[in-house]
């Protein structure tokens, strides 16, 4: 009965039996790796099941090796299975206690396989393990170029001056943005007052023009009406023959003359007085050319932060680009690199079957 060691969460990888390049993904999530002991058999094996079928199983023996080729990926080589393995775990320290504990397990197999007098026996066991049916049903589909990093991870190929160059080139679009926000908001009160004042200042003019008419219709009105009476002075005074009756008369006529002519020197007051408002109103229409043009002059300058955004936003796209050509070719360096481990593993083992033997 086989007793569990150990237990890990990580995303499980193959390499292309094909190309020897690429990792082919045998999980589409994070699973559980487990070390066990086959007490029957005393030996150590590294198992794990995806869904309903084993996408490792793998007998530890004293010739492997668990090489950590970053800080979040490892790998070793199965010549039993005929393959490679990779495992990306989602820390640094999760890949070590993986690491240290396949070094126990592997002195502990050395051990054994010292110790045990049917040696043999066991690596034909080992010979007979089937390969894992993700392998086969793989083996077919174009196999995607995967960092060894795992799903998530290739954040660690990025440049740290690229980062920062980025990030300060995002501040300074958002800056420039939100500059260019600030100016609109202000261009949109600067113009609501604007035409609030302005419709006031139409109002006051139009209630003052009409205030002025009515005002010189009745001043011209009351002219007429003086003229008229003085005429009538003037007649009385030529046909009467009663001066005493004239004077009095007369009198009458001139005491409504003074009236008149003081409502309308209390009139040409008034109209004096709509006449310095209306000076005004023209200052307040002067005030409304001159914000108008500072208006103007504010729409040009969103209209340059407009373009310096988009410069800046072609710079970001440029740059982009340039990042992923950089990744793209991290990626193929370490796909080489990978190949040259995985060859050096065979040699290796090569090297060490014929020192067993």
């Amino acid at each position: 009965m086989e007793q569990p060691l150990f237990s890990a969460k990580a995303h499980v990888f193959q390499i292309d039996p094909a190309t020897k390049r690429n990792w082919i993904p045998a999980s589409k999530h994070a699973v559980t790796v487990s070390f066990f002991y086959d007490a029957s058999r005393s030996v150590y094996r590294i198992i794990s099941v995806g869904g309903t079928k084993a996408i490792i199983n793998s007998t530890i023996t004293p010739n492997m090796t668990f090489t950590k080729t970053s800080q979040k990926f490892g790998q070793w080589a199965d010549s039993r299975a005929n393959t490679v393995y990779g495992l990306g775990f989602a820390t640094e320290q999760q890949l070590q206690q993986f690491s240290d504990q396949f070094k126990e397990l592997k002195e502990a197999a050395r051990l054994v396989r010292e110790k045990s007098q049917e040696k043999f026996e066991l690596i034909n066991t080992g010979l007979n393990i089937a390969a894992p049916q993700g392998l086969s049903e793989d083996r077919h589909s174009p196999p995607p170029l995967l960092c060894v990093n795992g799903p998530g991870e290739d954040k660690l190929f990025r440049s740290k001056s690229a980062d920062i160059e980025l990030a300060s080139e995002k501040e300074h679009v958002k800056k420039m943005l939100s500059e260019g926000s600030v100016c609109e908001v202000n261009m949109e009160t600067e113009l609501l007052n604007l035409q609030e004042s302005n419709a006031k200042l139409v109002a006051a003019l139009h209630e003052a023009n009409s205030s002025i008419d009515q005002w010189k219709k009745q001043l011209a009105e009351y002219q007429e009406e003086t003229d008229r009476l003085r005429e009538q002075v003037v007649e009385l005074e030529a046909q009467s023959g009663h001066p005493a009756s004239s004077e009095k008369r007369k009198e009458e006529i001139s005491r409504s003359v003074e009236e008149m002519e003081a409502l309308i020197k209390a009139k040409d007051e008034e109209i004096n007085t709509l006449q310095s408002k209306k000076s005004d109103f023209g200052e307040m229409e002067k005030e409304r050319e001159e914000v108008y043009k500072r208006m103007q002059e504010l729409e040009e300058k969103n209209a340059d932060l407009e373009q310096q955004v988009q410069k800046a936003e072609q710079t970001l796209v440029s740059s982009l680009d340039a990042r992923q050509q950089a990744e793209s070719e991290v990626r193929k360096v370490i796909e080489v690199l990978d190949v040259k481990i995985v060859d050096l593993n065979d040699l290796r083992q090569s090297l060490a079957k014929l020192v067993d033997k």
